[in-house]
């Protein structure tokens, strides 16, 4: 069966670093489907440029061939200006490649319900083949929530996919909640690690623990994380929290200006560590707590789980949803400064409490629903699921850009 994906978040010649995510989900099952990777990267112009665009023709360039599938790029201004006009007709261009390429696939799966999945129903409608989408949190709900104008449009596309991939269930409430309750195949598919060791937890001196690459540091939410650790004390001693990451001397000195704003603060920056040392450093802290701003899934709190360390993460974003309040996995309000110290506090005094609990779900094989053989799995099953059951996509009868 051959399948082609379009995703704006795949590694490739024109644009090496982007995130795996889709990248691993594919490669997990290149066994099992011809897949064919359309890689997508955005041209910014103005919004003139947009406007004379929408009248004259949007510019969409096949500009390499990487093994694993064609890369394009295509103009479009940003902030989601004109963006269902240069979509559709990015969707068109590369119908007609498909075309010409000779084989028609049996699925398109378009990785974002609000970017791609315009394009991948647009070449449904097309090809006359079926289509899935993904639907990636915190980007998809951004989008649609800029974009309000376009919520029948999306709630088609949404509603008529033949398979619908949510990372977390906080994103599929998201969409039912805006686009209406979806009745076709919806299948949960958590990020892929490759950092997936299930790791005893093990009694910590007490600190804490965050990580993330220091040019995100506002996103992570690390002044406010620090202003909750500056609300606790120890026996009148501050508590400790290790600051794990990288980057260029800007970002470290700002980093290292947020914690000198703390006074009598034990916040440490700890550098870079390399991924394949991060779930045993997890494994020696009390928690690990990163309270982004904003965050799709987090594939780090899933590690941090595997490797026997207790999390607090953003409520409502990440991993929220799949773990039914459980001790060992705490939600918080990002905008609540007391709430992310109150969960701080509790990782630490409770924590062999917390870790025991933690244990028994590594033990009863509920962690291996994130591992990457049970991920491939459920990816597998959406997709022929897919393939098999196709919904005709109708286009609106209103062309509004």
């Amino acid at each position: 069966m051959k399948i082609i994906h379009l995703s704006t978040d795949y590694p490739d010649s024109f644009a090496p670093d982007k995130t795996h995510a889709i990248r691993n989900l594919v490669d997990a099952t290149r066994g099992d489907f011809d897949h064919v990777v359309y890689s997508l990267n955005r041209r910014t112009i103005s919004p003139l440029g947009g406007l004379k665009a929408a009248f004259g023709g949007w510019l969409a360039t096949r500009v390499a061939q990487d093994s694993r599938g064609p890369v394009w790029t295509y103009d479009a201004p940003a902030k989601g200006l004109f963006l269902r006009g240069s979509l559709q007709s990015l969707g068109d261009a590369i119908a007609d490649d498909i075309v010409q390429s000779g084989t028609k696939p049996d699925l398109i799966v378009g990785h974002k319900l609000s970017m791609e999945g315009i394009i991948a129903a647009q070449i449904s409608q097309r090809l006359n083949v079926p289509y899935a989408v993904s639907l990636q949190g915190n980007s998809d709900r951004n989008i649609i929530n800029i974009r309000r104008d376009l919520r029948k449009h999306y709630a088609r596309i949404f509603h008529g996919a033949a398979a619908v991939f949510p990372f977390a269930p906080w994103a599929l409430d998201y969409c039912e909640r805006v686009l209406g309750k979806r009745a076709g195949p919806t299948l949960l598919l958590p990020c892929i690690t490759s950092q997936e060791a299930i790791i005893a937890p093990s009694l910590s001196d007490g600190r804490l623990m965050t990580a993330f690459h220091l040019r995100h540091q506002k996103i992570k939410n690390l002044p406010r994380m620090l202003d909750a650790a500056a609300l606790l004390t120890d026996d009148g001693r501050a508590v400790g929290i290790d600051i794990y990451g990288g980057g260029n001397a800007s970002d470290m000195q700002g980093a290292a200006n947020e914690v000198a704003r703390h006074a009598g603060l034990d916040a440490m920056l700890m550098g870079a560590l390399s991924h394949d040392k991060m779930q045993r450093v997890m494994n020696r802290h009390a928690g690990f707590v990163m309270i982004s701003v904003k965050e799709s899934f987090g594939l780090v709190f899933v590690e941090a789980l595997l490797a026997g360390c207790p999390v607090a993460y953003p409520q409502g974003a990440a991993i929220d949803g799949y773990f039914g309040g459980a001790p060992f996995a705490v939600a918080v309000d990002p905008n609540d400064t007391r709430a992310i110290a109150g969960a701080m506090d509790k990782l630490r005094r409770e924590e062999a409490t917390i870790k025991a609990a933690l244990r028994q779900w590594q033990l009863s094989g509920a962690a291996d629903r994130f591992k990457k053989t049970a991920i491939a799995a459920q990816f597998r099953k959406g997709l022929d699921m897919a393939i098999a059951n196709c919904n005709d996509y109708e286009e609106p009868a209103d062309h509004a850009r």
